[in-house]
């Protein structure tokens, strides 16, 4: 199973860097490392990256994440995927570079074929 985490592209290379993602500054002043199931995808971008131009969506192998990983549910959305630890570069399973969030739904879902 695959989650996903979505990034600006700094974060990107980042993590590319690092060998590692820590979070954002708003997953760190929360806790965890916020991620979305393949469903959830389209409308976290919208709600939270919407006026951003470009877009790097991360698929993470969840059997690599471990007790990391807790299904919480968010105020009216349901359970999301929250990773309690670094997000670790061998967990990453496709990156998909995406032209902002309206696209997020449709270049996913065309790589993903």
């Amino acid at each position: 199973m695959l989650i996903y985490k979505i990034l600006l592209p700094g974060e990107w290379a980042e993590f590319q860097a690092a060998g590692r993602f820590d979070g954002s500054p708003f997953d760190r002043d929360s806790g965890f490392i916020h991620c979305s199931s393949r469903s959830q995808l389209p409308a976290t971008a919208a709600r939270v990256f919407g006026d951003q131009p470009q877009l790097v969506i991360v698929a993470l192998d969840v059997s690599l994440l471990g007790a990391a990983l807790r299904w919480e549910d968010a105020p009216n959305a349901g359970p999301f995927p929250h990773v309690y630890a670094a997000l670790p570069m061998a967990a990453v399973r496709e990156v998909h570079e995406v032209a902002g969030a309206a696209r997020v739904d449709e270049e996913v879902s065309a790589e993903g074929r």
